[in-house]
């Protein structure tokens, strides 16, 4: 039976979708559905309900007295605060400045007026929680609460959001240039001489626009107090450890590994990082993983330095500097691991092909390799 030309225009289209539609396309659309569903799932899952879970806050308590206070604090409904106590306002006001504690209550014993000292330039959203915790207490015990901040966010940092996007802006840009040097020239550097020419690339790439931010976010907009040599600092460790990190995931699983740095910096390390609410007002998967994802020790470090004058900001540089060389590390052993494979695979090397079969008679001889030196 002939087929007529409607039937062959429909072999025809259904042809050209499978050739369009591959099982890679297929995967990788799969791929990006789920990373667009993980985002909605992860941010709504982080934001959509923050209540305080035990913000550490501390107590000024004589040494000796009775730790009443402290006891009736722990114990409230739904343990919004964890307080402990201190012998002396003076340490209790270097937790604020370590962000070891988010409030210092210090009860009168001579008049109804209790005073709570704040560090709102760590977390806005968590010291309005504090306070509005604190303030109910004492209400119910016929008493007025008084409250210092300490610690304020600059006028150009109202809502105390300036180092959440400072630091967002310097991963995405560590990425977006690692995943651009991929798609470029291949998501797998060829060997171990071009992998390290791309994160060199990634370094300098680091260092400008490090200094770049910094200077946007200080001295340009004031958005943050300047503090531009430790910020640049943070800034080109931030942008190169994204870059790194790219590349190593990239080397491993290819494309696709754009895809995982998406997983990690923006599913799950934005919404993790106690930058829109702090740690004690997230659910307990997003609290856990917060400060141990370079997005987290980022905005922390980034306060420390503009707020609290550089104040334990060893531990989150270590984070961030730990990932950065867990990047290398990957990238170099699966680009070692990948050329070893190609030489198994190809053990003539840099020799050439081996000769093809000789020809018939009368035909033309190859071409001779030329001897040495020639």
């Amino acid at each position: 039976m002939a087929k007529t030309p409607a039937s062959e225009s429909r072999n025809d289209m259904a042809q050209e979708l499978r050739d369009a539609v591959s099982a890679r396309t297929l995967l990788l659309v799969v791929g990006v559905a789920l990373l667009q569903l993980g985002f909605i799932a992860s941010y709504l899952g982080a934001f959509h309900h923050p209540a305080p879970h035990r913000i550490p806050i501390v107590v000024v308590q004589p040494a000796g007295a009775p730790a009443t206070l402290v006891d009736g604090l722990n114990s409230l409904h739904g343990a919004p605060l964890r307080a402990s106590a201190v012998g002396s306002l003076s340490a209790g006001t270097e937790k604020l400045r370590r962000q070891e504690a988010f409030g210092v209550l210090k009860a009168s014993p001579t008049s109804s007026v209790d005073r709570l000292y704040l560090a709102s330039a760590s977390g806005p959203s968590t010291a309005s929680a504090v306070t509005q915790v604190l303030r109910t207490v004492v209400v119910s015990q016929h008493r007025s609460l008084s409250v210092k901040d300490l610690y304020p966010p600059s006028r150009g940092d109202h809502l105390g959001l300036s180092a959440f996007y400072l630091v967002v802006g310097w991963l995405v840009g560590g990425y977006l240039v690692a995943s651009l040097l991929g798609v470029s020239v291949g998501a797998r550097p060829a060997n171990v001489r071009r992998g390290t020419i791309r994160l060199g690339a990634i370094a300098g790439y680091a260092v400008v626009s490090g200094i770049a931010g910094a200077a946007i976010a200080g001295p340009w907009l004031h958005a943050l107090p300047a503090n531009l040599l430790g910020l640049w600092a943070l800034g080109a460790l931030l942008v190169f450890t994204a870059g790194a990190v790219t590349t190593a995931l990239q080397v491993v699983a290819g494309t696709i590994g754009i895809g995982i740095t998406v997983l990690i910096f923006v599913v799950l390390g934005n919404p993790s990082s106690g930058g829109p609410y702090a740690y004690s007002l997230l659910p307990t998967f997003w609290r856990s993983i917060g400060p141990w994802i370079p997005n987290g020790a980022g905005v922390s470090a980034a306060r420390a330095i503009t707020y609290f004058g550089g104040a334990a900001v060893a531990g989150d540089f270590f984070v961030i500097a730990a990932w950065a060389l867990a990047g290398l590390v990957v990238a170099y052993a699966g680009l070692v691991v990948a050329g070893r494979r190609r030489a198994r695979l190809n053990p003539v090397g840099r020799s050439g092909p081996p000769a093809g079969p000789a020809g018939p008679p009368g035909s033309p001889a190859a071409p001779s390799a030329r001897a040495p030196g020639a």
